[in-house]
């Protein structure tokens, strides 16, 4: 995986976007984002670039801004319920893999049966914009579940807008609030079929 590279104002180059200080961008973050990175040790890691919301889907963002596909982090938002009570997970694999659901994240939740969450219910429980969703700021109520792959290398993550992308070092999404490493979190695509 090919590496970002910082210029002498601090801004970084990765593909064939300029990322710039994600604080110095707030305009470009979702509220619950923000008010994360605010507080988070390593925020200064954090970069923000601003995209075309009609590439924000992974494989069109990666084509169009020449980046490489193993970068991306996709986080999807998971919920069973057990004796009554809905649990949620938000998990972040890379985009070369696909969340264990139906075997990890049902198991982790201990629950009977985990779904994905329908768009309507995780954009208005997120507060971010489909396309946009994001391991960081998500509702410290819910489990976030992150691939222990995703710890090397960059990652490119929602900045909860659907107008732009973050890039971080994977170790920073690790040290999230309440982030739980989880080895075989992400499923080869091979071996999912999909």
């Amino acid at each position: 995986m090919s590496e970002p590279t910082t210029t002498a104002d601090g801004s970084v180059r990765y593909g064939t976007l300029t990322w710039v200080p994600a604080l110095l961008r707030p305009d470009l973050l979702a509220e619950p984002v923000r008010a994360a990175l605010a507080g988070l040790p390593g925020a200064d890691r954090v970069h923000v670039a601003e995209i075309d919301p009609e590439l924000a889907d992974t494989a069109a963002m990666t084509e169009a801004y020449e980046l490489p596909l193993e970068a991306s982090v996709n986080c999807v938002l998971v919920a069973g319920k057990r004796a009554g009570e809905e649990r949620v997970a938000a998990c972040a694999v890379r985009a070369t893999t696909r969340a264990d659901v139906n075997s990890t994240v049902r198991r982790l939740l201990d629950v009977r049966k985990a779904s994905f969450w329908p768009t309507d219910r995780a954009v208005a429980a997120s507060g971010m914009e489909y396309g946009g969703i994001t391991p960081v700021g998500v509702p410290a109520d819910w489990r976030l579940l992150v691939d222990a792959a995703v710890a090397g290398g960059p990652a490119i993550v929602g900045s909860g807008v659907r107008r732009s992308k973050l890039l971080l070092p994977g170790e920073v999404l690790l040290s999230l609030p309440g982030a739980e490493a989880v080895e075989g979190l992400g499923l080869s695509v091979e071996a999912t079929g999909a």
